[in-house]
């Protein structure tokens, strides 16, 4: 692809996301597209956002469990970015028409007190740069079709990255913990919609540890010269599947001695 190419793919996408018009694949228009051309088609929208005034506030990783990857034929997670904009107050209320269609997931949330990165990032240094961890919601969207509407063929995971890896607004918990206080691995999850539980999930379901997915986007962010920054904000991935969240959709997720999140949708 060229860079003409990412820049209307970035402008379709920006263009959807306004609109609430969904656009075809992008696997389809480019069948030869790479995975470097989906960074680079979520760095052009990077740049159109910071432009029209965004501020990027941390990142999201994705298909951080085994059985998402297996589904999508792939061995990496996949990342995003968070703008200003997608912040949501714990236990408040998305507008009407905000989304095209909204879905959740349970996660970890790192909140970062200092800068850490370099392709060589170790354990020990993601764990001395957080500040605290928190239950968190993530809010997905997608401004793909998820299956094409003539041939009936999903989107893959570039179509996703291209879309800034689906991600549309996040809600931080209720309790802050610093991390030496936590075994990540056996935090749980039950995620309920409109009081009725849909998933559970633990923590170990993040690449058997959340601390490594953040060693992996640190990692990967340093292909690009790019750092996590102090401040920031990183959705380590989700343990539980998607839940669809229609209008009317009341979303509480219980993450026991953890704390707790929700999210309605009007």
């Amino acid at each position: 692809m060229k860079d003409t190419d990412y820049a209307r793919a970035a402008e379709d996408l920006l263009q959807a996301e306004a609109t609430h018009q969904q656009i075809g694949l992008l696997t389809a228009r480019h069948p030869d597209m790479t995975m470097d051309d989906a960074y680079q088609i979520q760095q052009a929208i990077l740049q159109s956002k910071l432009a029209a005034g965004r501020q990027v506030i941390g990142w999201k990783i994705g298909l951080t469990s085994r059985a998402m990857q297996d589904a999508l034929g792939i061995d990496i997670p996949d990342s995003g970015i968070l703008f200003d904009d997608m912040r949501f107050e714990n236990d408040s209320v998305v507008p009407e028409g905000r989304f095209i269609q909204p879905r959740i997931e349970a996660e970890i949330a790192f909140v970062m007190k200092s800068a850490v990165g370099g392709e060589n990032v170790t354990r020990q240094a993601v764990i001395d740069a957080t500040d605290y961890v928190t239950p968190a919601i993530e809010i997905l969207d997608t401004r793909i079709h998820r299956k094409d509407p003539e041939s009936g063929k999903p989107r893959t995971v570039l179509d996703t990255i291209s879309d800034n890896a689906a991600n549309a607004g996040i809600v931080l918990g209720s309790h802050q913990h610093a991390i030496a206080d936590v075994d990540l691995r056996w935090v749980a999850a039950i995620a309920s919609r409109n009081d009725e539980v849909e998933e559970t999930g633990l923590g170990a379901g993040v690449l058997n540890d959340p601390v490594e997915s953040v060693v992996w986007l640190a990692r990967r962010m340093a292909n690009y010269g790019q750092q996590i920054e102090a401040g920031q904000v990183i959705l380590s991935g989700s343990f539980i599947r998607p839940i669809e969240c229609p209008a009317g959709s009341r979303i509480s997720i219980d993450f026991a001695s953890f704390g707790n999140a929700s999210i309605a949708f009007d």
